[in-house]
């Protein structure tokens, strides 16, 4: 039972993986902690600063890439998979992990945001991992994780479009696991709750009245990576969250309720009054802008 339970664990040691948004948050920890486990990273990111220093804190090695460049740019993909290619002709794990967390009354939410959300959270993914899958078919075990969040397993709002971009990431994550199985490639969809990272702090004004708990990076890394080690399908933490989750899929009336109850809390109704208000006053400023110049 032991050797059959051995059998199925991937070693990452001497893996080599490239991790999207490791410039911070989880990204970071995932670099720092695979670093640790004896992998070769990858790190792509938008500025060089944050690779940096993710770099100084991982585990030294000669191998460790950084990739500076925007994931959304079709150029920037196709240069990650050529640069790759050339330097280590191979990729054990592929992490598509950089995202956007936008918060906030879908009516005050931009054109602009939206289509940076979706190209971010959902284009890019799916686009790098179809640049990326030359280097994925190779002999023995390759693997994605695609990070997304248990809102994409539980609607909330205030958070349209990122539950939006996260539902879509779980879908994917199921249509590319059953596609690239007959090549040995498996498919882990990571689904944190809140984190303690520089995007966590919109949410600030929301997550005492929203009962939401904030996982510390590293924690989410070191589960992350075990769920990988372990083949599986998908983790999501540990706590209330997961009966949420399965309430969700059950008897969603239940969740509605608890959630109407929420949004009902003075201060979320507090944190609505606000962002309308300062939607209103950038609305008003970009009418008087274009009439400034129309006149």
């Amino acid at each position: 039972m032991r050797r059959a339970i051995l059998s199925k664990v991937m070693q990452l040691e001497g893996k080599r993986a490239l991790i999207t948004g490791a410039g911070s948050g989880i990204g970071r920890a995932l670099a720092i902690e695979a670093s640790r486990l004896g992998m070769t990273v990858a790190l792509c990111g938008r500025r060089a600063e944050p690779l940096y220093a993710t770099l100084s804190e991982m585990t030294p090695s000669g191998r460790h890439l950084r990739l500076r460049g925007d994931i959304t740019a079709p150029a920037v993909r196709r240069g990650i998979r050529h640069y790759l290619w050339d330097h280590w002709g191979g990729l054990d794990v592929l992490v598509n992990n950089a995202g956007l967390v936008p918060v906030g009354p879908l009516s005050c939410i931009t054109d602009d945001e939206l289509e940076r959300v979706m190209m971010t959270n959902v284009v890019a993914p799916l686009a790098l991992t179809r640049e990326m899958l030359p280097l994925l078919r190779r002999p023995g075990k390759s693997r994605i994780v695609n990070v997304g969040s248990v809102l994409g397993d539980i609607a909330y709002p205030l958070f349209a479009a990122y539950s939006a971009s996260k539902f879509a990431v779980r879908g994917l994550s199921i249509a590319m696991r059953r596609e690239l199985k007959p090549y040995g490639i498996g498919v882990t969809y990571a689904a944190p709750r809140a984190t303690k990272t520089d995007a966590s702090q919109a949410m600030g004004p929301l997550v005492e009245p929203l009962q939401m708990r904030l996982d510390n990076p590293t924690a989410v890394a070191s589960q992350i990576w075990r769920a990988v080690t372990q083949d599986l399908d998908s983790v999501y933490p540990r706590g209330p969250e997961r009966l949420f989750v399965l309430a969700q899929r059950l008897v969603p009336k239940i969740v509605d309720r608890a959630i109407s109850t929420q949004m009902l809390d003075e201060r979320v109704r507090d944190y609505l009054k606000k962002s309308l208000e300062t939607a209103r006053s950038r609305n008003g400023a970009g009418i008087a802008a274009a009439d400034k110049n129309g006149g």
